[in-house]
């Protein structure tokens, strides 16, 4: 691989780092992702829409905040609730104007797959990521993603303020 070699380009080491993590976590993501599959018959999206709802008081959630919690646009979630809707692991709490669904919530079907789901993945997590680490590692990681985390959320806050005085 031919690498630009101006004073902000990155080496090769830091390249092959930066590779390497990424695929790492690509295929980690996807391993989780097919468990999921093949052991639930679910999406990570759906995964993510079930223990969601599990965590909320009630099992019962407005959309808006549903949206919110997953970070994914109103769209996007619309369409994955009318698909789990018609397999019938949520219903309709709410409807607003012109019959529109504004509360979801899980249904008994719902709620004992997702609590089924959980116990699986946790196995899944621990057998193909908290296994793999030793204690140092494990710390290492926590560190360096608490570190990553603060510095896009500050960013964030950062362009957004920024927007804001533009």
């Amino acid at each position: 691989m031919v690498l630009m070699t101006e004073p902000d380009a990155l080496k090769p080491e830091e390249w092959d780092l930066w590779d390497r993590w990424m695929r790492a976590q690509r295929l980690l993501a996807q391993e989780i992702d097919r468990r999921l599959q093949f052991e639930f018959g679910i999406s990570k999206a759906e995964f993510s829409v079930l223990v969601t709802l599990l965590r909320t008081p009630g099992h019962k959630v407005r959309v808006v905040h549903l949206a919110e919690s997953l970070g994914w646009e109103k769209s996007r979630v619309s369409h994955q609730l009318t698909r789990m809707e018609s397999r019938g692991f949520l219903e309709r709490t709410e409807r607003g104007a012109r019959g529109r669904r504004t509360g979801i919530g899980l249904t008994s079907k719902g709620r004992r797959l997702a609590e089924s789901a959980i116990t699986g993945h946790v196995g899944n997590v621990r057998r193909y990521f908290l296994e793999t680490l030793s204690p140092e590692q494990a710390a290492a990681i926590r560190a360096w993603s608490e570190q990553i985390i603060e510095r896009v959320e500050l960013r964030g806050v950062d362009a957004a303020d920024g927007a804001a005085r533009a």
